[in-house]
């Protein structure tokens, strides 16, 4: 069950049940069955919107954040899925602090609970850099099937890996998931 890198850390017994899913393949069904719809931020700007919205609701004392994007360079399989970044910087005598979320551009195509949770997971960060206990809970403060929706984009991750680049360009066009 090596084969499987975005489910390494799950049971083999949820590996087992994904394997056969794919070998069958019916995963693409189950995952199209599940999340019907695609989300409608397609630009920049609307991906600003909508983590802004998200901050503001779930999260408003978190420090500002000056820029957020969709990056094509940022590369899945090197477990990249989105980044926070903060630099500082000198200006005279005071230190400005600039803060940005870069969202992988597969998410543009995708169901919005996907896109959901890499928000969350990134929005979490601002708070806590660190994968532990608390960033966890402010996942789930934020969202809270954050876990069901990590899992099913790791399954979506893993169906995209198994069939190859040319199945994975196939997009469907009413939930963005490869068919």
């Amino acid at each position: 069950m090596n084969d499987l890198p975005y489910l390494r850390g799950y049971s083999e017994t949820l590996r087992a049940q994904a394997r056969q899913l794919l070998d069958e393949g019916k995963l693409a069904d189950w995952l199209q069955g599940r999340y019907p719809n695609q989300h409608s931020v397609r630009n920049d700007k609307a991906l600003y919107d909508y983590v802004m919205e998200l901050k503001n609701t779930a999260m408003r004392a978190a420090p500002a954040i000056h820029k957020v994007c969709y990056d094509s360079r940022l590369q899945v399989l090197h477990r990249a899925l989105g980044v926070h970044q903060a630099s500082s910087r000198v200006q005279g005598a005071k230190l400005r602090a600039h803060k940005e979320i870069r969202v992988a551009a597969l998410f543009k195509d995708t169901p919005p609970e996907f896109l959901k949770m890499i928000v969350v997971h990134e929005l979490a960060h601002l708070k806590e850099m660190q994968h532990n206990k608390a960033f966890y809970q402010l996942c789930l403060h934020m969202e809270p099937d954050y876990h069901r929706y990590e899992l099913d984009l790791r399954l979506y991750l893993t169906m995209r890996a198994t069939q190859g680049d040319e199945a994975a360009a196939e997009v469907d066009s009413t939930s963005g998931l490869v068919g």
